[in-house]
């Protein structure tokens, strides 16, 4: 991150990247000096001949950057980059908050899901109590349960997670 840069100009991005390469551009990132961000979820994966905890992307091919708006020119000629997300012509920013809920909900022992599918918005929520204490979202009816569903706008997915309906306040 560049000193001349103050943090009031600085944004969260979401970043596309290129199949399996969401690691290899984050380190690539880092590396240049560019703050990033690559949500991680530890998964029990299953062989032939045995288990092992892996650390994958919670969003596959997608990580974040925070930058100036100005400043896209070095994330894209990074490698591993693919290019930036885009929405009503503009490069899509993402508000703070967003990015905050993200890291909370990855620091819970909670199992999240990822779904591309269109849900249909319900009751809005904040959740009182627990791990997720404060993030706000919307209740949905998804496989027989209630769960709270977190809307990452402009990226084409949202995050679901159980919660107890006793964890939530109505907004």
């Amino acid at each position: 991150m560049s000193s001349t840069v103050s943090n009031g100009n600085l944004k969260w991005y979401p970043v596309y990247t290129h199949p399996r390469a969401e690691k290899k551009a984050y380190d690539a990132l880092i590396d240049k000096g560019i703050e990033a961000y690559l949500p991680l979820q530890r998964r029990l994966k299953q062989w032939s001949d045995r288990k092992k905890w892996v650390e994958e992307p919670l969003l596959k091919s997608y990580l974040f950057v925070r930058i100036a708006d100005n400043n896209q020119a070095p994330v894209l000629m990074t490698r591993g980059v693919a290019r930036f997300l885009y929405f009503s012509g503009k490069i899509a920013a993402m508000p703070d908050r967003q990015i905050d809920d993200l890291k909370l909900l990855l620091t819970s022992s909670l199992e999240l899901e990822v779904t591309e599918e269109d849900l249909q918005p319900g009751e809005k929520i904040k959740i009182k109590a627990g791990p997720l204490k404060g993030i706000c979202g919307e209740i949905i009816a998804y496989r027989s349960q209630k769960q709270l569903l977190l809307r990452l706008e402009n990226m084409g997915c949202s995050i679901i997670v159980n919660v107890a309906a006793s964890l939530i306040n109505r907004l």
